[in-house]
Order: structure tokens, then C-alpha cells, then sequence
């Protein structure tokens, strides 16, 4: 058996966010799968849920590896196995046999994952031992995305004190087009209001409204256009330089008449590499917290850990991939 311990309570950075989740999941009956039930990470996490009550976690894995009292799924033993079966089977449209079903299946993953598609849970957190595509690939296979949403973007959640931002795409879409980013964010504007954020929306670039101008700029300047037409409703401004985003008195100066006027809180990058950088040095040298990535527009929660996460970060996205099931 895992040698683990419920690690003890604390912290101040995120407990008013974590108090409104919670109280929204109050009574809710809310599960969600941890996949790697072999590593002590998932276990010290699931531990602290299921002491907490709030969510109940599910845990794939062996049961004489795995604490008493947390509720233990073997794919190797699960009752309902040929119904999963050939519900995968459905699901990929005869691309795969029922063997060949079977066998994927035995994969904790996509064992999770048909777990969440079929109803018998609500949401999954998996990436702790697996890659970033072990983790989606399952999802965008089985869950698939959205109506109307092409791909799948991953956003983190930043939060330092009271300030809560939502950076995207910062884990998935490597070098997205305009529409790939006016999907982005438009999705992270949901992605903020889910979580007490009146959503800003900024697209980022080196430019700010037509101080330079090149292809790279002309795809934000696009993809504000779009994602202006696919959500009338909401205030998306670009292409904005960071400081003309973020600073009221740069933006007074740069772009006078902007929707956004130094006070946008969804940052949109214009590539993954700018993304990916843009929340490390945020986490890194500006003291945020960055709680993800949280995967937008797929049909139901399925959310990634870093492999270098600890059992805090598990417990926490299991929260937020427990919020967005309520969506």
C-alpha cells in the first residue's frame, strides 16, 4: 500500500476562491476520476477530498494498492467493462474492433475518460504520470468538443490575493490562427465568469492598434473582428501591447477609446510559446498563482496536471474541473 498523509491545511492565497467553489458544490454530488491511482500525489489528494466531503473522487487502480475508505475503479475487474466497451466502439464509428476496444480500454485514461462520457462521473483530472496528449487524447476522442468549437484551448487560472486572470491559450494550440484565437477568447470569457470574473477580453500582440504592422499582428486584428462576431455581448479589445491592457494610464495614451482601458482580466496570447511564457513569469517572478491548465470547449470537464505537480495542485484542479461540471 501507498505510504501517504493528508496534508494539513493552509494557505490564505486562494481560500476565498475556494470558498465560493465549495459552496456552489454543496449537495451537488459532484465526482471526479483521478486516473493514477498509483501515484502518492493522487492518493494524499483524493485523501483530502474525501475527508472534506465536498466531492466525491474516484480513483482507478489496484485496491490492495490504494487506502481503505476511497471508492477504487480496476479496469481490470469492472463489472460494466462491455458496456464501456462497446460504448468506444459507437463512439469511434467502427474505427476500432471490440478487441481492439478492450484493450484500449485497459489504458487508466481512456478508461476514465468513457467513465465521464458515459455518466458515471462528472469530470477527470489526470496528467500527474501521463503527458499533456495522454491526457486530451482520450478527451477529444471520446468527450469531443463542444458545438461549434473547433478545438480545445487550455487556460490557467491566475490568482494572487483578491486578483483572479485568465491567461490562454497557454498549453495546447501551438501556432493558432485567427480563428483559433477567436475561439480562445471567447471560451476564456467563460472560462472567467465560471469563476466569479467579469470577463476583459485583450488580445495580446506586440502592437497596439496599428503601432506596427506584420502578419503576426494582422491575425490578432482578425481574430479580434471574430471573436466580436461569434460574442457581440462581450468586451474583447486588440491588438493590445500587455502594458496597454493592463496599466489605465499606458492605455489612455495608446489606445484612447478602447473598450478596454487598462482593466482587462482574459489575456489572450497570440502563440503558444508567448502563452506558455507569459503565465511562468506571472507565477515565476510575479508571485500568481496559476492553477491549470483548465481545457476549454470540450463537452465535460477533463483537465491536465503538470508532471511536476504536487498533491495541493491536484486537490485544487480537481475544484475547478468540479466547478466546470456544474456549467
Amino acid at each position: 500500500m501507498l505510504n501517504v498523509q493528508i496534508y494539513p491545511d493552509g494557505g490564505v492565497i486562494m481560500a476565498d476562491l475556494f470558498t465560493e467553489i465549495k459552496g456552489k458544490l454543496q449537495s451537488k454530488n459532484v465526482t471526479i476520476i483521478l486516473p493514477e491511482g498509483n501515484d502518492p500525489r493522487i492518493i494524499e489528494a483524493a485523501l483530502k477530498l474525501q475527508a472534506e466531503g465536498v466531492i466525491q473522487p474516484i480513483v482507478i487502480g489496484n485496491e490492495r494498492d490504494i487506502p481503505s475508505g476511497l471508492q477504487v475503479l480496476n479496469p481490470a475487474t469492472y463489472e460494466h467493462m462491455d458496456e464501456l466497451v462497446n460504448a468506444f466502439v459507437e463512439r469511434r464509428n467502427g474505427k476500432v474492433t471490440i478487441e481492439e476496444a478492450r484493450e484500449i480500454l485497459k489504458d487508466v485514461n481512456y478508461f476514465g475518460t468513457m467513465l465521464v462520457y458515459t455518466k458515471k462521473a462528472d469530470g477527470l483530472v489526470s496528467g500527474a504520470a501521463h503527458t499533456t496528449a495522454e491526457t486530451v487524447r482520450p478527451a477529444l476522442q471520446i468527450i469531443k468538443t463542444k458545438p461549434g468549437i473547433t478545438k480545445t484551448s487550455g487556460a490557467f487560472l491566475m490568482v494572487k490575493n483578491d486578483t483572479r486572470y485568465i491567461f490562454a491559450d497557454c498549453a495546447i494550440t501551438i501556432a493558432p490562427t485567427s480563428d483559433d484565437l477567436a475561439e480562445i477568447a471567447v471560451e476564456g470569457a467563460k472560462t472567467a465568469a465560471a469563476f466569479g470574473i467579469e470577463p476583459k477580453v485583450a488580445m495580446l500582440s506586440f502592437s497596439t492598434k496599428g503601432s506596427a504592422k506584420s502578419e503576426e499582428t494582422d491575425k490578432v486584428v482578425q481574430a479580434t473582428r471574430l471573436a466580436r462576431e461569434r460574442a457581440p455581448q462581450l468586451v474583447i479589445e486588440g491588438e493590445l501591447q500587455f502594458d496597454a491592457s493592463i496599466v489605465p494610464s499606458i492605455a489612455d495614451k495608446k489606445a484612447p477609446g478602447a473598450t478596454v482601458r487598462g482593466d482587462a482580466n482574459v489575456f489572450v496570447f497570440p502563440s503558444l510559446e508567448s502563452g506558455n511564457i507569459g503565465y511562468k513569469i506571472a507565477e515565476r517572478l510575479g508571485g500568481f498563482e496559476a492553477i491549470g491548465p483548465i481545457l476549454q470547449g470540450l463537452n465535460a470537464p477533463v483537465n491536465d496536471l503538470s508532471r511536476g505537480c504536487n498533491a495541493e495542485d491536484v486537490y485544487k484542479l480537481a475544484y475547478i474541473t468540479a466547478a466546470q461540471a456544474l456549467d
